[in-house]
């Protein structure tokens, strides 16, 4: 391989020195890098599913720590009349638009209607006064939206606060 790189003229071993470095380099990123950097992609990829799904799981810890009846987590959260708390979760949600009316039922319950509000959102807002106030719905009724989106309801339901 001497002989021959030797019996070439100074341009033909200029241009096969660098078509040898470049080739060096292709197949150090190739077999090396490339693959190193997908690794490095898919388990950032993972580690953010894992992330989100462990920041799902945190609000059943409370409950599997209480044998599945959740209590509320704050004193001031249980002497809230129920009207407050839901004004306040639904403003923090963003779901107060959707809210057609509330009528308290009880001194520990209230009816809330909803008008065209996405299915998803709805049950997240329940999840949070469930976990964080300890209120149930204890009777609904859904219907299909006005609007042609898919997931949005009609809803009325009748929640209760846990003593």
């Amino acid at each position: 391989m001497n002989e021959w790189f030797d019996s070439l003229g100074p341009r033909e071993r200029q241009f096969v020195s660098i078509g040898a470095v470049l080739a060096v380099i292709a197949l150090a990123y190739g077999l090396g890098w490339a693959p190193l950097d997908k690794k490095h992609t898919e388990l950032k990829s993972d580690v953010a599913v894992w992330e989100r799904s462990l920041a799902e799981l945190r609000p059943l810890q409370v409950t599997a720590g209480t044998g599945g009846q959740v209590r509320a987590n704050s004193t001031a959260g249980v002497q809230q009349s129920p009207i407050i708390i839901v004004d306040q979760t639904l403003r923090s949600r963003g779901l107060e638009r959707y809210r057609q009316r509330s009528q308290p039922t009880s001194s520990n319950g209230i009816r809330v209607e909803f008008e065209n509000v996405a299915f998803d959102e709805l049950v997240l807002w329940l999840g949070d006064l469930s976990g964080q106030y300890a209120m149930h719905v204890q009777a609904g009724s859904f219907s299909v939206g006005s609007q042609v989106s898919p997931g949005r309801i009609n809803a009325s339901l009748t929640l209760e606060r846990a003593l």
